[in-house]
């Protein structure tokens, strides 16, 4: 979409409130609306019990609440949220949550502990991509409506073992467990859909936030409610527009079209030197960049290539020059910050280490692979890093470049050969990440689109798998601490991916913008916070 002047900021925010697509944005934005560019082409859903992807989660963090929160102000503190107490039975396994009384969904419907027990259940029934979450602890479609119970202003989760109770908690505070309306959800029930097909352009949560228009690839738009429980939101209205481009992004920020600007390259920040009007926001991120490795290509499933692959990386070249400021060198799937994240960084570009390695594989060169990235200039240019020195080694990398979703559609079908992907983590807890790089249940293509990256790549974790279930259920933190260091060694060097990177996030924001939370390494963006 193209951005032109000519048309005014209050006929745009009524244009997509409307339905309709926005074709400019003017400057000065309103002191009540802020307005925000980044790239949303990555949105799936928008129900939270099916949105797995930034942009969607970042979306539903600000329309939905959970029954425990983040603290946006104090990272990885656990807080009350729709829960004011909770409780775990001596048993380690009966988790109890006294609902708080007097809030109410956007549509007026009192929040109760029916919503909020059903609101789980739906996760499990409807079992899209993120509903691993809340299934792992022994939830199934057949068993949830007796491990997820009510009664009062109580509701009753069960699992199946005594997990670390924090493991328990910090998964309640993912966005799978959005507590939704489940009057007005399965209102608009259709074929059996549990409102899923509503829920992909409306909202039904407590969140300060109601969503007022959606188009997708283009841009949202929420407006605050009255009387939320944590306290109205200062700002009336959020416009998210979608503007992948941080170049053009740069020039709206300087024009005052925008309010803050999320997909800014190492060269648009630079450019901010100097300027008074805008702030350039730093905050640590959890992404991680990795490559996957497709083992159903047979020389992707060798060892030495693999090895040789982690030595053709110019992992310091570029978080020198194309990633400067916005990513850091690290080469483990927990990102600092984690209980039990690494911080060496053994690998280094290598040419004739990895040709060495490449000889010794016994593949035949030189190796042809098709390389799927998402249409996103960060990632276009890491992908050109990666061609040059592959090529080095007798691998060319053949470009299949796609929007974000066709990507990740590639990637979930386990079609892909090798893909360049990011992976946020979903909780404040190392499982997050242990479970989806290092464990796979089930690696048959029947098992179907899972949240194991493991089986989306085809690689069989061996003996990663048992540690990884040993070490979710440790109540000793340091033996705990200890068990993932070990697991993120053993999958450093001995599997289908190549750990590259962590975000080191940059946003830009107009001067007169504070209080905006990006969500650090654990949570998600906050713009109820947020004041001008």
């Amino acid at each position: 979409m193209h951005l032109k002047h000519g048309f005014g900021r209050a006929a745009a925010l009524a244009a997509l409130m409307a339905g309709t697509a926005p074709m400019a944005l003017m400057a000065e934005t309103p002191a009540d609306t802020l307005v925000v560019a980044d790239a949303i082409d990555d949105i799936v859903s928008i129900d939270p019990h099916e949105a797995f992807e930034f942009s969607g989660v970042d979306l539903n963090n600000n329309t939905y609440d959970t029954l425990i929160e983040l603290d946006p102000t104090k990272p990885g503190e656990l807080v009350p949220g729709l829960a004011e107490s909770w409780s775990v039975a001596d048993d380690g396994m009966t988790y109890t949550f006294k609902i708080k009384s007097g809030i109410t969904f956007s549509s007026g419907n009192p929040l109760t502990a029916e919503d909020a027990a059903g609101s789980l259940r739906r996760v499990v029934k409807l079992n899209k991509t993120p509903a691993f979450i809340l299934t792992q602890f022994g939830l199934t479609p057949e068993n949830v409506d007796q491990m997820i119970t009510f009664e009062g202003d109580t509701v009753t989760l069960k699992t199946d073992k005594a997990y670390a109770p924090s493991f328990v908690y910090n998964c309640l505070t993912a966005g799978v467990a959005n507590i939704v309306d489940m009057k007005t959800v399965m209102a608009n029930e259709a074929e059996g859909d549990m409102g899923n097909a509503w829920l992909k352009a409306n909202s039904a949560g407590t969140g300060a936030y109601v969503l007022r228009s959606f188009k997708p690839n283009e841009g949202y738009v929420l407006e605050a409610r009255t009387g939320h429980w944590r306290g109205d939101a200062k700002i009336k209205n959020v416009f998210m527009q979608h503007v992948p481009e941080g170049a053009t992004q740069r020039l709206l920020l300087e024009k005052g079209d925008i309010d803050i600007g999320r997909e800014l390259t190492p060269t648009d920040i630079a450019g901010f030197e100097g300027n008074a009007d805008i702030k350039v926001q730093n905050d640590v991120g959890g992404q991680v960049y990795y490559l996957a490795l497709n083992q159903k290509k047979a020389e992707l499933a060798n060892p030495k290539v693999q090895e040789a692959m982690r030595w053709a990386v110019d992992y310091v070249g570029m978080t020198d020059s194309i990633l400067k400021g916005q990513w850091v060198v690290h080469q483990a799937f927990l990102p600092q910050g984690f209980l039990g994240a690494l911080t060496e960084t053994p690998y280094s570009l290598d040419v004739e280490k990895a040709k060495a390695l490449m000889a010794e594989s016994g593949v035949t060169l030189p190796l042809e692979v098709k390389f799927t990235v998402r249409n996103n200039q960060e990632r276009l240019d890491i992908a050109t890093s990666l061609q040059n020195t592959f090529a080095q080694i007798g691998v060319n990398l053949v470009l299949d470049v796609g929007d974000g979703a066709q990507g990740l559609e590639v990637y979930r079908g386990r079609t892909h050969e090798i893909t360049l992907q990011t992976w946020g983590p979903d909780y404040p807890d190392p499982h997050t990440n242990a479970s989806t790089f290092a464990m796979n249940p089930d690696n048959s293509d029947e098992a179907g689109n899972t949240g194991y990256l493991a089986w989306r790549t085809a690689w069989e974790p061996g003996e990663l798998h048992a540690m990884t279930e040993a070490a979710v259920v440790e109540k000793d933190t340091e033996k705990r601490k200890a068990m993932y260091e070990e697991i993120q060694r053993k999958h450093r060097d001995n599997s289908a991916f190549v750990m590259m990177f962590q975000q080191a996030r940059q946003d830009a924001v107009r001067a007169n913008v504070a209080g905006f939370y990006a969500g650090g390494a654990t949570d998600s963006a906050s713009y109820w916070t947020v004041t001008k």
